[in-house]
């Protein structure tokens, strides 16, 4: 049987959306890990929240294997850069509907996502920051 590559990033996405088309503020829950770079002032138990609606975020990339963006805390701008294998959930804030995941090994996901020749890494900052951004065609 072929390897699939996972869902779950195809369900933060959607998530996302619904969150954008209803009304509601997206949130993402996030277990920060070595690979994850968020504001550590901010982190309680290991764990994140974090605002990922298009007013308070720049350049907000959902890919498969991260989800990158600046934001702003205390008024200092910051990129930010969240594994997939880190995302534990991401919920509406008005009312707590959303998705929840259970935590992925890093080295597992990154071997699932993995290119072939081993020149990529699923944590690669860069390939993230080189994809294009997904974009919306209206079709009548």
């Amino acid at each position: 049987m072929a390897d699939f590559t996972s869902t779950k990033p195809y369900m933060v996405r959607a998530i996302h959306e619904w969150c954008m088309d209803n009304g509601c503020t997206p949130h993402l829950l996030v277990a920060v890990d070595s690979h994850a770079r968020v504001p550590v002032a901010y982190v309680k138990n290991g764990e994140i929240v974090l605002n990922v609606n298009y007013s308070a975020t720049k350049d907000l990339l959902i890919g498969n294997e991260a989800i990158s963006f600046s934001a702003r805390f205390g008024g200092v701008s910051q990129n930010l850069y969240v594994p997939m294998h880190a995302v534990k959930g991401i919920f509406a804030r008005e009312n707590g509907q959303g998705m929840f995941f259970e935590i992925e090994d890093a080295s597992v996901f990154s071997s699932k996502n993995e290119a072939s020749d081993g020149q990529v890494e699923a944590s690669d900052e860069k390939s993230v920051n080189k994809s294009k951004k997904p974009t919306l065609t209206i079709v009548k």
